[in-house]
């Protein structure tokens, strides 16, 4: 996907020869839920003059009502169409960053601290963060009134074909749709666990990034109502199979458009940028996996025994740890962080993974913890041995770890960091308070 600016008249083009009715103009909240507002095209001058006010006291994370009015800026570098017709016209859409009334970037716009972020990166140096993100998802049939059941569409096994899998037509559907709209994608496969798909989209820059993740969302709900099913991207919904998540590999370019990640002459060919990078990202994996993993259900998820990861290790050779390094070299040279799954905010969780990396620069921080046997079969003692770190076992563990490192509180920013921390905290009261079946199933008669 390109990064072309459309200009006004470009736009206004645009509208006329797709018949464009209606514009969604988006942006994202503290939680990652896409907002939305519509209006009618006769309304487009308004919005490319950032005259487009909204009640920001109504959103997650955002602002106390004495200080609501916000201002949405669209971004011409996302005007997309969607592939769908419309019976009222067809609607385009177009991402948009939130300012205050005195017309500067408001902090608690997750998309606009990423592009703080990405400033920081910038003055080190480096051009570009580039984010190729797997996201996988579940399709669940719906019943009669449309709501979500927990029967799966099919029972089918990784790359499964017709005609056992029903969610392929949808699959193909999602993936026509979103090529439509300019992505592109890598792959698309069903997934290890019955009912789970996975969709790859090539890499781009990191804001270009969470804006697809975030379209890619919304694509997937979409098409899969149309086709009588629910897309959920919990992250763990259903014991006893593998949850979903959202790997994201990540390489670092120079000013004159190299992978800095990549160096010929080392033994893995890994360049030292890349070994202090990694550095970062094991130190801090304690504290970002809090933004990665954000939800209650995202720690069932994280646990031995189904392909995701539960250790802060790396390798270049084994798929259990934290980080692999895939074997591609040259300018595919990247690293893949498997922990993140996708109820993540994909600005937070990139702006934290980076601030990490940036971290591990800043210092030269060591990569320890290269591991290249299965940390699955090792003992306790084992892993202790080589000083291999738990990931957190609970949200409430990740806040707490997230507290207390400075440097990813700082890849949220103040305001962010202290929303996010209060509305995390209090979904983890409420979870604390609930008993469940498990519960009463092991110890109403026992007990």
């Amino acid at each position: 996907m390109g990064k072309h600016v459309f200009t006004k008249d470009e736009v206004r083009q645009l509208v006329k020869d797709e018949d464009i009715h209606f514009l969604r103009v988006m942006f994202t909240d503290l939680l990652g839920t896409i907002k939305s507002v519509d209006l009618p095209v006769s309304q487009l001058d308004k919005l490319m003059d950032n005259k487009i006010m909204f009640d920001g006291s109504s959103i997650d994370g955002f602002v106390r009502i004495e200080e609501s009015d916000m201002y949405l800026y669209p971004d011409m570098s996302t005007w997309l169409a969607f592939p769908w017709g419309a019976e009222h016209g067809k609607v385009a859409r177009v991402i948009c960053s939130v300012y205050k009334t005195d017309g500067t970037p408001f902090e608690g716009d997750p998309r606009n601290n990423l592009k703080r972020v990405l400033e920081d990166m910038r003055k080190m140096g480096f051009k570009d963060f580039n984010i190729g993100p797997e996201p996988e998802f579940f399709l669940f049939k719906t019943d009669e009134k449309g709501n979500p059941t927990t029967n799966l569409n099919d029972k089918e096994n990784y790359f499964d074909m017709e005609p056992a899998d029903p969610g392929e037509d949808c699959r193909r559907d999602i993936v026509l749709a979103l090529e439509k709209m300019g992505f592109d994608v890598e792959a698309a496969h069903h997934e290890v666990a019955p009912g789970q798909h996975e969709v790859d989209f090539k890499y781009s820059d990191a804001l270009e990034a969470a804006d697809n993740i975030q379209t890619f969302k919304f694509v997937v709900k979409t098409i899969a109502k149309n086709y009588g099913f629910h897309a959920t991207f919990m992250p763990k919904p259903l014991s006893g199979i593998n949850g979903s998540g959202m790997h994201l590999n990540m390489s670092l370019f120079k000013q004159d458009g190299t992978n800095a990640f990549f160096d010929e002459n080392d033994k893995d060919q890994l360049s030292t940028t890349a070994y202090h990078f990694l550095g970062g990202l094991m130190k801090h994996a304690r504290s970002y996996t809090a933004i990665c993993n954000p939800i209650v259900n995202s720690y069932k998820r994280l646990v031995p025994g189904y392909e995701a990861p539960v250790y802060v290790a790396w390798s270049t050779s084994n798929r259990s740890p934290l980080v692999r390094i895939p074997s591609d070299r040259g300018m595919g040279t990247r690293l893949e962080l498997r922990s993140a799954d996708p109820s993540a905010n994909p600005y937070l969780a990139i702006a934290a993974v980076l601030e990490a990396g940036l971290d591990g620069l800043r210092n030269s921080l060591p990569p320890i913890h290269n591991v290249d046997e299965n940390i699955y079969t090792m003992t306790k003692e084992e892993r202790v041995e080589k000083d291999i770190r738990d990931l957190p076992d609970t949200l409430h563990n990740a806040l707490k770890s997230l507290a207390a490192d400075e440097v990813v509180k700082g890849s949220m920013g103040d305001h962010l960091y202290h929303s996010f921390m209060e509305a995390k905290t209090r979904e983890y009261a409420s979870y604390r308070q609930h008993v469940s079946d498990w519960e009463r199933q092991h110890y109403m008669e026992q007990y």
